[in-house]
């Protein structure tokens, strides 16, 4: 390949980290932002695979692919230049060889380039991933990112993934492929693994990864071409745990079956895996045929399949079967498959009969066979009773909880003692039922023996006095563990403060604590924004709302959802701007984002605040039409992702909406919420519109002195009040008929 480009200019210099003031103004700039996920140049050749120079360095994450080397053809800084560039590089002398780098006029090699991108990624802190990004940024504006090679892109992946910055490596990887490079196998399935546990879609977009990744593979006849691209056993446990969080066990079964067309052979994570997809699925009764599966096949148990296990049932809510199992192994006992198979749980959910038959078929007929034994016995460990400690924390059992503290201290066996984990599990306990003060001298407590508290255990603390509004002591907490025991904050910190200062009624301090953070060099989340937006949204600010979600947008590292776009739509709504609330949910179904009923809930109080009944009853139809599809697609089963889906209103939504149909006389309108209402089981509340129909239409139509023609054109809007008092209970001239109104009927009051 033979690119030319014309050397930069003098001025042209790589782009430097940005800084974050700590202000108490909105400056919402990110520290360093990441590229696009999309490379600005497309591949001109077929698929390749991408050599690394024989000067590469040596490192534990060697990503090499063993193939023919690109060259190109560009304007390279002076030699001598070149050569210190590449001798600090060869001494490891990474930050020295960063500044030399940002003294360059021109780009340096490829094998400068890639060196200090994969140095700085191996460093693996803020500012070194900064100063790669900023590198991988100036050479795709210069359409020059083919100067890579694979390994250093590899890298930077890796190291992004590892740093929570997914989104940033997975459009490291997606670059790489669509540049026609295929990445190592320790690269892609690193993102992969990421974003199968992360929230929102990142399940889903690891699925599409892998697929991708897996039909490039599937392109080169010759295996040894992508022998370090094909995907292993980690890559598909990695991917079949994305399938397991969001339980497609469909996807699941096509996806194990796939491994041994690849060569991998499943193994014991593989299984451990199975197990919380079966509990995804609801199916307890496969739990032990999954453990028999491990026995059978005489795979290596390891305590962490027995931790998925009891995990499993505590998830379930079965605390007392997963309070079995562990008295079963401190018993010594080996029959923990015949202890679950006498449970006879029964299979709860027929449709998936199917799949898991044929990822289990020992429990098509497990009476054929002697449940096997465990191996050897095996021992309940700290990580096991602390299982059962957060079972006990989930249902409120407080006082269970520190019991089994106390008894795991007593423990002959030194794995059986309480770690960091179990005590923040105590302590997470006493902060769900307020008891703030206990939940310190645990905290006391664990310095006091030495166990170190971690950052998990400082939010836990934050979170509880935020939740009592004791914002002082959040803040001195925040001190205590930052300077006192030297433990960094991280953005969960600082989204617990951000939110803590809006249940006090501070945007100010909101807004300060997020500037903290990015003066920090850490990045905000989507929580982040939609917090502060929350903040400035809540304090009747939404142009300043309207400013973070633009940041919002702008930021690569997170992704715009549907409650972002809500908190805008309330900001506006709760200062009654219905005009501006509309513009923004018409943008929002522009980008394909449909309101749900907390947007509509929105529109419904911004449409009481503004007093504009007619823009009530606009809004009424909408969510009357989206009530109706949710019939309609129960009985054609048809789904179009360009069709909005089915809404079903809440109380809140309907409450609100016929309120201010009865306030204005709409009547009619007024009748078809209720009904609404009482078709979803919501109770109306009768006396609360008793009281306004008295105070605000007794009189309505007792006028003696209105003309005949007056009379007449009131008829209509007459029947309609007297039917509503009919169905509240109010003396009227319609007792013999139905409340409810004809569909066909319509009045022009109530009409738009």
């Amino acid at each position: 390949m033979n690119n030319t480009k014309p050397p930069l200019s003098s001025s042209s210099s790589p782009p430097q980290p940005n800084q974050f003031p700590l202000t108490h103004t909105l400056t919402l700039h990110w520290v360093s932002p990441p590229p696009s996920s999309t490379t600005t140049f497309k591949p001109k050749f077929p698929f390749r695979t991408l050599a690394t120079s024989a000067n590469h360095p040596t490192n534990p994450n060697n990503l090499s692919l063993s193939t023919t080397t690109t060259t190109t053809t560009t304007t390279t800084p002076p030699n001598s230049q070149h050569q210190t560039l590449l001798t600090l590089l060869r001494q490891r002398k990474t930050d020295q060889a960063w500044i030399l780098y940002t003294q360059c006029s021109h780009l340096p090699t490829p094998t400068c380039l890639s060196r200090l991108v994969s140095q700085l990624s191996y460093q693996n802190t803020p500012q070194s991933l900064s100063r790669a990004q900023s590198i991988i940024q100036r050479l795709r504006h210069d359409h020059q990112l083919h100067r890579l090679d694979a390994n250093s892109l590899g890298l930077l992946a890796v190291a992004a993934a590892k740093s929570g910055h997914t989104l940033y490596a997975s459009s490291l990887i997606k670059s790489m492929l669509k540049s026609g490079y295929l990445p190592h196998i320790k690269a892609w399935s690193a993102v992969v693994s990421r974003l199968a546990a992360s929230g929102d879609d990142g399940p889903s977009e690891a699925l599409k990864l892998f697929g991708t990744v897996l039909r490039r593979v599937r392109r080169f006849s010759d295996k040894e071409v992508v022998r370090d691209s094909r995907p292993d056993t980690a890559a598909f446990n990695a991917v079949l745990n994305a399938c397991a969080n969001i339980g497609d066990t469909k996807r699941f079964l096509q996806l194990f079956d796939e491994m041994p067309e690849l060569g991998c052979e499943p193994d014991v994570l593989t299984y451990n895996v199975m197990i919380k997809l079966c509990a995804r699925a609801d199916r307890k009764d496969l739990i032990v045929f999954v453990l028999e599966m491990i026995l059978m096949k005489e795979i290596p148990l390891c305590m962490t399949t027995l931790h998925s296990i009891v995990a499993a049932y505590v998830g379930f809510g079965e605390l007392e079967i997963a309070e079995r199992i562990v008295q079963a192994m401190r018993e010594g006992r080996r029959d923990l498959c015949k202890i679950l198979r006498e449970l006879n749980f029964e299979n709860p959910n027929r449709n998936e009969r199917d799949v898991f038959e044929k990822l289990l078929p020992n429990s098509i007929d497990s009476s054929n066979y002697e449940p096997p034994l465990l191996p050897k016995i095996y021992t309940p460990d700290s990580r096991m009773y602390t299982t059962l400690m957060k079972g006990y924390m989930k249902q409120g059992r407080v006082s269970d909880t520190v019991r089994m503290l106390e008894a795991m201290r007593h423990q002959e066996d030194g794995a059986s003692h309480p770690d960091h984990v179990t005590y923040t599990t105590v302590i997470s306990a006493l902060v769900k039922v307020g008891s703030m003060d206990r939940a310190r001298q645990v905290l006391a407590e664990m310095a006091r023996i030495a166990v170190p508290a971690n950052r998990i255990t400082y939010n836990i603390l934050l979170k509880g006095y935020c939740q009592q509004l004791q914002i002082d002591k959040a803040k001195e907490l925040m001190r205590e563990m930052t300077d006192d025991v030297v433990i960094e904050p991280d953005v969960v910190s600082y989204n617990t403060l951000i939110d803590g200062c809006i249940l006090v009624d501070d945007s100010a301090g909101a807004l300060a604590y997020f500037n903290e953070m990015r003066a920090r060099g850490i990045a905000p989340t989507k929580i982040s924004y939609t917090t502060l937006m929350k903040a400035f949204a809540l304090s009747g600010q939404p142009k300043l709302a309207n400013k973070v979600f633009d940041e919002m947008l702008k930021d690569p590292r997170v992704k715009v959802d549907l409650a972002a776009w809500n908190m805008l739509v309330e900001g506006y709504c709760r200062l009654g701007f219905i005009e501006a609330a509309k513009k923004i949910v018409e943008t929002m179904k522009e980008k394909g984002f449909y309101p749900n009923v907390a947007t509509y809930g929105s529109l419904a109080n911004g449409i009481a605040v503004a007093r504009k009944p007619g823009e009530a009853l606009l809004l009424w139809n909408e969510i009357k039409e989206r009530c109706g599809m949710e019939k309609e697609r129960e009985v054609s089963n048809y789904v179009s992702s360009t069709i909005p889906p089915p809404l079903k209103p809440d109380e809140g939504l309907l409450d609100t909406l016929a309120d201010v149909c009865v306030r204005a006389a709409f009547f009619r309108k007024a009748l078809e919420i209720v009904a609404c209402m009482e078709e979803y089981g919501i109770p109306p509340n009768k006396t609360k519109y008793t009281r306004i129909y008295v105070e605000m239409h007794s009189r309505m139509f007792t006028s003696k002195h209105a003309s005949r023609a007056r009379q007449d054109r009131r008829s209509e809007r007459k029947r309609a009040a007297e039917a509503f008092k009919f169905w509240l209970g109010l003396p009227n001239s319609y007792y013999g008929s139905e409340w409810r109104l004809e569909p066909g009927e319509d009045y022009a009051s109530d009409s738009v």
